[in-house]
């Protein structure tokens, strides 16, 4: 009856403490909550299997440093200012995945870094755009995504 138990009542709560407590709020919220957890069932994605699960913290730790790098030069490159001159451009990655959940984790991962963003994913050439806002070595960046997040992710889930 109700697959996200959990969500369902998140929501409800929510919908609660943003409005007022009243029959007609409590039975508006729990008709919302009720579908949205019917909604969150039907996209439900496959499960990923997780070949390496123990890989996990050294993905962890190798995106955490490469946050940090790239904050730091990201800060320089801003307080430089019109000092020195940077090339933003638009890079295309050849992809060996193909997983859902293994190209969502790789998306978050080349977002979050400061200085890239997962642009589009073309899967019918297994591609992805992506924007560079230092860009000085294209073959460099493609290397770089591929050791250092392509290999790993293939290796954690199937």
């Amino acid at each position: 009856m109700i697959p996200h138990p959990l969500l369902s009542l998140s929501l409800l709560v929510m919908w609660l403490l943003l409005n007022d407590f009243t029959l007609g709020h409590l039975i508006l919220g729990s008709v919302v909550a009720i579908f949205s957890g019917w909604a969150m069932a039907s996209l439900r994605p496959d499960k990923p299997k997780m070949k390496k699960w123990y890989l996990l913290p050294k993905l962890f730790w190798r995106v955490f440093v490469d946050i940090i790098r790239s904050n730091a030069a990201v800060a320089l490159l801003l307080l430089r200012g019109k000092r020195q001159k940077h090339t933003a451009d638009f890079i295309t990655v050849p992809l060996e995945i193909e997983h859902p959940a293994a190209l969502a984790i790789m998306a978050v991962i080349l977002t979050s870094t400061p200085g890239s963003a997962w642009l589009a994913y073309d899967a019918r050439r297994k591609t992805v755009l992506i924007h560079v806002l230092d860009l000085i070595d294209e073959e460099e960046w493609v290397t770089n995504i591929k050791h250092r997040y392509e290999s790993l992710l293939l290796e954690i889930i199937e």
